[in-house]
C-alpha cells in the first residue's frame, strides 16, 4: 500500500531538463533486430572455443560494422518514452543498461503496472553470470535499483537512488524465468520509501529497500 504524508506534485517531463526524448515507437525495428543481434553476439563472443582464424575474422568484421555504426551518435542523455499496458507513461535514458530499448547489453526488465507496484520478468544468460550456474550479485541490486527507481518514477515522480540495501536470500538462478516486483511504502515529501523484491521458482532470492530523491522540474525548484 502506498502512504503519501503529503501531496505530490505532477511529474516533470525530461525536455524540462533540455533532454531530448524518443517515443518508444520511434525506434526502428531495424535497430531493435540489431541490439537482438548484438546481445546474441555478446553471449556468444563470451563462451566460444573457435579456433584463432575464426575469432581474427570476427574481431575484423566487428570492429568495421562498429566504425560504421559510430558516424552518427545519439545526444547523451537521450530518453525513451515508454507507454505501459495501464496508460502510464515511463521515462527512461534509451542505453540503460538494465532496461535500455537500445543496449545490448541489456536482458532487458520489462515492467508493467501492478494493484501493488510494478512487475515484470526477466530470464538471464551466463552474461550475467556471478558464480558458475548463478546471477552475477551486482546484476541482482542492478535488477532492483531499476526496479524500485521505476515505481518511485511511476507512482509519485522521477528520482534518484540516494540509498539502496539489498538482502540475498538465496542463490539466484541463471536461465529461469525470475519476477521482480517493486511497490512504493511511503512517501514523505521528496523522500519516496520504496521496496522490491526477484523471485525464482516462487521463492524469494533476494528483496531490498531504497530511499528516492524525488527531482524537481527546473521551474520547480527555489532559488
Amino acid at each position: 500500500m502506498t502512504v503519501n504524508t503529503q501531496p505530490v506534485t505532477e511529474r516533470p517531463d525530461p525536455r524540462a531538463f533540455g533532454l531530448p526524448v524518443v517515443e518508444q515507437a520511434q525506434i526502428p525495428s531495424e535497430l531493435r533486430s540489431l541490439v537482438a543481434r548484438v546481445h546474441d553476439l555478446i553471449d556468444a563472443v563470451a563462451n566460444t572455443e573457435a579456433d584463432t582464424d575464426t575469432l581474427a575474422r570476427a574481431a575484423a568484421t566487428v570492429e568495421g560494422v562498429t566504425d560504421g555504426l559510430n558516424v552518427s551518435r545519439r545526444q547523451i542523455g537521450t530518453m525513451v518514452k515508454r507507454d505501459l499496458q495501464s496508460g502510464d507513461a515511463e521515462f527512461g535514458t534509451i542505453t540503460n543498461i538494465v532496461a535500455g530499448d537500445t543496449s545490448p547489453v541489456a536482458p532487458p526488465l520489462s515492467l508493467e503496472r501492478t494493484p501493488e507496484g510494478l512487475s515484470g520478468e526477466v530470464t538471464l544468460n551466463t552474461i550475467y553470470q556471478g558464480p558458475p550456474g548463478l546471477v552475477h550479485g551486482g546484476w541482482i541490486a542492478a535488477l532492483l535499483d531499476q526496479a524500485v527507481g521505476s515505481v518511485s518514477a511511476i507512482e509519485t515522480s522521477p528520482g534518484l537512488t540516494a540509498k539502496l540495501e539489498v538482502n540475498y536470500r538465496r542463490p539466484t538462478p541463471l536461465f529461469t524465468p525470475l519476477e521482480v516486483t517493486a511497490r512504493v511504502d511511503r512517501v514523505e515529501g521528496r523522500k519516496v520509501f520504496v521496496s522490491g523484491r526477484i523471485h525464482a521458482h516462487g521463492e524469494v532470492t533476494a528483496e531490498a529497500t531504497a530511499l528516492m530523491i524525488r527531482v524537481e522540474a527546473p521551474e520547480a525548484q527555489e532559488d
